[in-house]
């Protein structure tokens, strides 16, 4: 008789494709459990008759008892969401002797889960949490690239599905709005602090899926990657929606939850996911995933690692399932299980015991390992007149690693409402005089530069990189939602910047409407100067600010 593997939300969007791949790929039986047996029933309808079977069982009241009747040697929680969930199954599942795995993304769900450990290892039984994308494959994928590192830098994971071929449960969509707007705890600049959900929004290239939006997510990993590879900078977690529409739109719905005009986006789960269904034929049914680290290897040489996968013809959403089918096999054949107890699927699951279940799907993946030392932006325009500058202004713009600088600032700006407004929307400095100033800069390892400055209690923020196309020898600067385009004027007196362009999310504007801007940065003894100027069409002076900056450490002193 063959084994049996039970899976709650086996009817679902991931717990079908578990389900499949069961069917596809192992001897397994499977016994699919759902409070609504005729809707789990229609969905595995045609699969494998004879192996698969359907079963009445809501995992929130079930008992040891029926779990056990079930004969299954392992069960796994495909359900969720895991946002705000207890450990209720899990316990049943131990108490009744079955191995236990889940696809949890739930931050809080996976980081208590190490409380069942006792209870596991006293029945001899392995229990793990978060076997999917996060943060089964990124830390296998992690566990990979920065083997051997004396040091971590920076580490950022980064996941994109295609539209057309994206999950749109309301399970997965009041995961996404449980936490959109809402205050979420990373370790960012070198310490721990709280930014927006859905916020620290970013336009990436991701290896074979193009410039995408990103924002930032809450996932176990924004606890555990700290945890397990202790990186002096960063750890972040981001996503992204494809469309820009969708991701923008849901960008300015958190807003009202940072704006405290809505406690959660969660009650409108049901009208956003109408939406997605609307715009589902658009886009692509290509997605992805990127996990990258900034460090120091064993020969003392400074390295950027990045490992990238591409999803082709909707496949993607078959990805967080493969971890877990990778256990199941494993727990099955003996070479899981030796060391029962409970925690975080992390060091668990190799890249390689992971990627074999990628056979079978249009899965491609890439290492990329390469010098982090890449020149800055400033570096590449200017070429052989970067020399000229004064030491501080280059000591600035030639960084090989993140670096924090502060200083003081002098601010000037009009009163009038239009003035007032246009700093307020754009975060600019307001007038003050001997303001506190601290400029963060993170190195991306590709020849960009992402500046977060904080004026007293304003803070804005940009991204730098060569332009390209048209723009070809400009700087271009991404200031959501804005693109601007500087030209450089380097000097033995300093840098000057001038806007030439701009464009309000990738569409070009008229050169009427273009801001005024103006900006020289020169030195003072060691400290690095800026002097900038900002004047806008039908408004006048919106904003004029001076003031230097030193390596933190060297400010303090």
């Amino acid at each position: 008789m063959a084994r049996s593997v039970l899976v709650v939300g086996g009817a679902g969007a991931f717990g079908q494709r578990l389900v499949e791949g069961l069917v596809r790929t192992t001897e397994l039986d499977i016994v699919v459990a759902a409070r609504d047996a005729a809707r789990a029933a229609a969905a595995v309808a045609g699969l494998a008759p004879g192996r698969v079977r359907v079963l009445g069982l809501d995992a929130a009241t079930a008992t040891a008892d029926e779990l056990r009747a079930t004969g299954a040697f392992v069960a796994v929680d495909a359900a969720g969401p895991f946002q705000g969930a207890d450990y209720h199954f899990a316990r049943v599942a131990i108490e009744a002797g079955m191995h236990y795995l889940d696809l949890a993304d739930g931050r809080d769900f996976v980081a208590g889960f190490a409380a069942l450990d006792a209870k596991a290892r006293a029945a001899g039984i392995v229990a793990l949490s978060g076997a999917s994308s996060t943060p089964a494959l990124s830390h296998a994928a992690l566990d990979r690239l920065v083997s051997g590192w004396s040091r971590i830098d920076t580490i950022e994971i980064a996941i994109s599905p295609g539209n057309r071929s994206s999950p749109r449960g309301l399970s997965v969509m009041r995961a996404i709005l449980s936490y959109a707007g809402r205050p979420v705890r990373v370790f960012d600049r070198g310490r721990w602090m709280t930014r927006p959900g859905w916020g620290m929004t970013v336009r990436r290239s991701l290896p074979g899926l193009g410039r995408r939006y990103l924002s930032l997510c809450e996932t176990p990993d924004l606890d555990l990657v700290p945890q397990r590879f202790s990186p002096r900078n960063s750890a972040l977690f981001r996503a992204g929606l494809e469309l820009p529409p969708l991701h923008l739109g849901l960008v300015a719905a958190s807003l009202l939850v940072r704006a405290r005009l809505l406690r959660s986006l969660v009650p409108f789960a049901r009208p956003f996911r109408w939406i997605g269904a609307r715009l589902g034929r658009f886009g692509s049914d290509r997605g992805g995933m990127v996990v990258a680290a900034t460090g120091i290897d064993r020969t003392g040489a400074a390295r950027y690692a990045e490992w990238s996968l591409v999803a082709e013809a909707g496949d993607g959403p078959a990805i967080p399932t493969l971890p877990a089918l990778a256990a199941i096999r494993a727990l099955a054949n003996g070479t899981l299980g030796r060391d029962s107890g409970a925690g975080a699927c992390v060091g668990i699951l190799d890249l390689d015991m992971i990627a074999r279940e990628f056979a079978g799907y249009r899965i491609e993946t890439r290492t990329t390992m390469r010098a982090a030392v890449s020149p800055s932006p400033f570096q590449a325009l200017l070429g052989d007149d970067f020399a000229l500058l004064p030491e501080p202004v280059r000591r600035l713009h030639a960084l090989s690693a993140d670096a924090t600088t502060a200083g003081r600032a002098e601010t000037t700006g009009p009163p009038g409402p239009m003035a007032r407004l246009i700093r307020w929307v754009s975060g600019l400095p307001q007038p003050g005089s001997d303001v506190p100033v601290t400029v963060a800069f993170r190195i991306d390892g590709k020849g960009g530069e992402y500046w977060r400055r904080r004026f007293a209690r304003r803070r804005y923020a940009s991204f730098f990189a060569a332009g390209d196309g048209r723009h070809v020898g400009t700087l271009l600067e991404r200031f959501f939602p804005f693109q601007l385009y500087h030209r450089l004027a380097p000097s033995l007196d300093g840098l000057a910047w001038t806007l030439v362009a701009w464009k309000l999310l990738g569409i070009p504007l008229p050169r009427w409407s273009m801001p005024d801007v103006n900006c020289f940065e020169s030195a003072d003894g060691d400290r690095f100067v800026f002097d900038i100027d900002v004047v806008f069409p039908f408004v006048g002076p919106v904003i004029h600010y001076r003031g230097w900056l030193l390596p933190q450490d060297r400010e303090r002193s």
